[in-house]
């Protein structure tokens, strides 16, 4: 008889205990929905460097707001620091870069980033302290451009497209300086961070540079470039996520806020002679 006592009480303690369990899976469910539909702000953070990315953010902020995001712009020091941040999850997404400079970094790191939405194409180009014009370029010329792979084939496509020099055929945007065919005037390269670029102005004879680093100069492409580079340039500026988390519903707000009017028009009345909407 007690053992028997002794297995009914056993029993009513574990269901007592399994009814508990679901009582609290229950009441955690119900404070998840509760938070869900509380009206509390998403908090979404993008990394980003300079203007007219900082500038572009600025304006989506308030508009995300209204969808109940918090955009926090973090403002990096450098062109690495970005994609690092959002591979470890420091941050949800980055708006700095092109793909090619995306595909980059993920060669190397083994990382998932992925391109979200294009936002503007920025029109490169080679500027010059010393000269008025590229016919001008003396033999032996310092050549300046940024020292990340996809910056290096775009420059040196630029310079051959100018026909500075030529390319082994086919190589396109992943040249590098090995790949030079043709040298006729024996310019010297020099590859540099891409935060001094602007610095180099005093240094080189000819830099590579978008409009991000050659506007805060008063230099614009139309204007004071040398030389620039085709228009079916494959360098569009764009927003950036990681595979795991480019459908979630902040992220394709932010695609769609970032392509949206408001931006379109600020591009157009600021920036019309540097950087193009990349959108309708």
């Amino acid at each position: 008889m007690k053992k028997s006592m002794m297995l009914i009480l056993t029993l009513i303690m574990v269901l007592m205990v399994a009814g508990c369990g679901t009582d609290n899976k229950k009441a955690d469910n119900t404070a998840n929905d509760t938070a869900a539909n509380s009206g509390e702000l998403v908090v979404l953070k993008v990394a980003t460097l300079i203007p007219p990315m900082t500038d572009i953010l600025d304006i989506v902020k308030p508009l995300l707001k209204e969808d109940g995001i918090e955009l926090e712009v973090v403002v990096l020091a450098d062109n690495v620091q970005p994609n690092e941040a959002l591979a470890n999850k420091e941050v949800d997404a980055n708006f700095f870069q092109h793909v090619p400079y995306m595909e980059q970094f993920n060669a190397s790191k083994g990382s998932k980033l992925v391109p979200v939405q294009p936002v503007y194409d920025a029109i490169y180009g080679g500027y010059s302290k010393r000269y008025k014009d590229i016919a001008e370029l003396p033999e032996g010329a310092t050549l300046v451009m940024a020292n990340d792979p996809s910056n290096i084939g775009r420059s040196l496509q630029m310079f051959a497209d100018a026909g500075l020099i030529e390319l082994k055929e086919g190589v396109g945007i992943q040249a590098t300086q090995a790949d030079i065919a043709s040298n006729p005037k024996n310019y010297k390269f020099e590859e540099v961070d891409l935060l001094m670029l602007a610095r180099m102005l005093d240094d080189g004879d000819l830099v590579a540079m978008t409009p991000a680093y050659a506007s805060p100069l008063g230099l614009t492409p139309k204007k004071d470039a040398l030389i620039t580079e085709r228009e079916d340039s494959e360098f569009t500026i764009t927003v950036v996520a990681r595979e795991d988390n480019k459908d979630s519903a902040a992220i394709q707000k932010l695609a769609e806020r970032i392509s949206g009017p408001e931006v379109k028009k600020f591009l157009e009345d600021n920036y019309a002679e540097i950087a193009l909407p990349a959108f309708k």
